[in-house]
């Protein structure tokens, strides 16, 4: 099935840069207060390769000048290409939600591009066209992959990082703490086995985009405008493939987050209007005077309640309520499409046109959400459990995409690690 092989990555040079100071998050994270001081924290910061200094720019951006930058840097030495293909091995250790340290493996590596019809890499989303757009006149323009697309597989049993597990002892070419307080430990791997080993690995398996739908997306567009340009270039031809990070979907230190919504048209339902709009469900109050109790309170009224259809709604007032089904409507219909469904539809009206064109916010951390309602930027925040690694498995399986922003992959990759040249990789 997929079709991955070892590549020679433009890294960073660690004696001329401090690897700390030119990392820089995932470009469609990026906020514009971050824009602005990743463009002056260094000026080798990998920003400057994604994106431009002001994000009103963007529109109008060939992005000639980050070809020029590109080409200089690489003149300068402050980026260098390894001399031959090599596995990309990232270790990251963090701290999860609940203040735990953990640790998340996975690798860097090449990936043939497939259709999504031929079932290979499977999708989770839907995408919009404007970030294609962009993202395209960036990769015609450099000619590079500047950001991985992140990517999924299946391994209950942990084989591979058993096949890896020697490989990790080697020497780290990079360490890093990035902006999210991630630390990063890069190791480049050249030795046939590892390779030979996740080649044959994933060879039986379908990988699931987790991060990067746009970017996968574009590189499909760009290979066959390039196939159209270049009719005899093979199979193997670099636009063939485009740079991933691949990661065990079922790994302990693979955390997937909920992403929360906040109702932005009010008004929030009472108590009355609660029991009338959802018949068949229960509503329980729950107290929480001061948004710091939240979080706790989630944990221990919320979390346990994964394999329901559950979530927690709150007004603002004080008083949370958890809202719960008494029974799923469809036999293993995923919760948050009941949800959607019958709380932002029969409860607010929302149907997912609606959603779309933002009636509908979805922060990823709880305080952000309470505060949105408690500030006066929305009615009511819903509080989500997280889905698992088998809820996104069983759907994409089925050739299904879940509800815009259902998942949170955590930690996010860095960019800056590993580029990959859309020049020949042997």
């Amino acid at each position: 099935m997929s079709d991955v092989r070892a590549f020679r990555a433009l890294r960073y040079d660690p004696s001329r840069v401090e690897l700390e100071r030119v990392l820089a998050p995932p470009y469609d994270v990026v906020t514009h207060e971050e824009r602005a001081s990743l463009w002056e924290r260094d000026v080798h910061n990998a920003i400057r390769l994604e994106l431009t200094r002001d994000e009103r720019e963007e529109a109008e951006a060939d992005y000639a000048e980050v070809t020029r930058r590109l080409g200089a840097w690489r003149r300068e030495g402050v980026l260098r290409r390894d001399p031959r293909p090599a596995l990309y091995l990232l270790r990251q250790r963090f701290a999860g939600p609940d203040g735990a340290r953990r640790v998340r493996d996975g690798f860097f590596a090449l990936l043939r591009l497939e259709d999504y019809a031929r079932r290979v890499v499977r999708p989770h989303e839907r995408t919009l066209s404007g970030p294609k757009v962009d993202r395209l006149k960036l990769l015609r323009a450099t000619r590079a992959n500047l950001s991985p697309v992140f990517l999924l597989f299946e391994d209950r049993e942990d084989e591979l990082a058993a096949r890896l597990a020697p490989w990790w002892e080697g020497e780290p070419a990079a360490e890093a703490r990035d902006a999210a307080d991630v630390e990063n430990r890069l190791l480049v791997v050249e030795h046939p086995r590892p390779i030979e080993a996740v080649e044959s690995f994933l060879a039986k398996r379908p990988v699931v985009i987790a991060d990067g739908h746009h970017r996968y997306e574009t590189a499909l567009t760009y290979r066959e405008q390039r196939r159209a340009a270049e009719p005899g270039a093979g199979p193997d031809a670099p636009f063939e493939w485009v740079l991933a990070y691949f990661a065990n979907a079922f790994a302990p230190g693979n955390r997937l987050l909920p992403i929360h919504r906040v109702v932005r048209r009010g008004p929030a339902p009472d108590a009355k209007a609660w029991s009338a709009r959802l018949p068949g469900w229960s509503a329980t109050a729950l107290p929480a005077a001061h948004l710091e109790d939240v979080p706790r309170l989630l944990a221990e009224r919320l979390g346990p309640l994964r394999s329901q259809v559950a979530c927690v709604a709150d007004d603002g007032s004080g008083t949370l309520r958890l809202l719960r089904r008494e029974r799923s409507p469809v036999e293993d219909e995923l919760p948050i499409r009941v949800i959607h469904r019958e709380i932002l539809g029969g409860v607010f009206g929302l149907d997912e046109a609606a959603v779309r064109e933002g009636a509908v916010a979805f922060p990823k951390s709880v305080l952000e959400a309470g505060r949105a309602v408690r500030e006066g930027r929305g009615a009511v925040a819903l509080y989500l459990n997280p889905l698992s690694p088998e809820d996104v498995f069983r759907v994409t399986s089925a050739g299904e995409l879940l509800p815009q922003k259902s998942t949170f992959f955590a930690p996010k990759l860095p960019t800056g690690l590993v580029f990959r040249l859309l020049e020949d990789d042997a």
